[in-house]
């Protein structure tokens, strides 16, 4: 079994509901992006999905953009992103990492390439937006490897293509809560619940929902229906401007550490 697959094995056994965040990789300080990763796992994550930075994140909202551009301004390319994650499996060899982003760095570093060093690394999967799973040939590479492909899905996803990514998700398969970017403010549990139900009775893999989940608030209603939550762009928001190891892993502890709360009490 993956590090993924063991970790949404022992939260379904412990009937827990996992904690996905999601950080941009070098933002908001290089230098401390290791320091983050642990902050992140001391303050309940269960998995992490780690942002590589890209100059035109089109799924992603203001606040995601904003980090990438600051993560490219300082320099952080796809090197200095496997570079820290073998750092932080120097201390943790348990916390699954997600790499997600956009086809292009990838393809620039070269496939083959990518995979062995991402594996190398301690990356566990790969979630790229641009990369559908028509298209999802070119990623063979990186399943050969070991790495497990995260699925998209979402509410304007046609019933016939929906039952193509449950049969083919590794992992868990993360579900879009609405036709939209990161960050935005619409989110309707009531409009999803159903939806996900139906996702989770055919799906192979464990369920994650993303997109507009911003607190403790909204992250419990959505544990209601999924095994996992996926936060981003409310974190992002929280760590700007944060220069110090100390204050970025005490804004992120602050943030994370209710809505894990939240979520072991729901």
């Amino acid at each position: 079994m993956s590090r993924i697959d063991r970790r949404f094995a022992a939260l379904k056994s412990a009937g827990r509901t996992g904690l996905i965040p999601f950080v941009t990789a070098g933002d908001p300080a290089p230098e401390h992006g290791v320091a983050l990763m642990h902050a992140l796992v001391a303050a309940g994550a269960d998995v992490i999905e780690l942002g590589v930075p890209f100059s035109d994140p089109m799924a992603d909202g203001p606040v995601i953009q904003h980090a990438s551009e600051r993560a490219i301004a300082k320099g952080v390319g796809l090197a200095d992103v496997l570079r820290w994650v073998a750092e932080f499996r120097q201390r943790d060899s348990e916390t699954p990492i997600v790499l997600m982003g956009y086809l292009n760095p990838v393809e620039i570093h070269g496939y083959a390439r990518f995979a062995q060093e991402a594996v190398t690394a301690g990356v566990d999967g790969v979630l790229l937006v641009d990369c559908p799973l028509e298209e999802s040939a070119v990623l063979q590479p990186l399943r050969d490897a070991g790495l497990q492909q995260i699925l998209l899905a979402a509410p304007t996803t046609a019933p016939a293509r929906m039952a193509q990514l449950c049969g083919s998700a590794e992992g868990f398969l993360y579900y879009v809560s609405f036709a939209g970017i990161t960050g935005a403010g619409h989110l309707s549990t009531t409009d999803i619940a159903a939806r996900v139900a139906d996702i989770r009775a055919r799906a192979r893999t464990p369920v994650a929902v993303g997109f507009g989940v911003r607190d403790a608030q909204s992250a419990k209603a959505i544990a209601g229906f999924a095994d996992a939550v996926v936060i981003g762009s409310a974190l992002v928001e929280r760590l700007a401007g944060a220069v110090t190891a100390e204050d970025i892993a005490a804004r992120a502890t602050g943030f994370l550490a209710p809505i894990r709360a939240a979520l072991d009490a729901g």
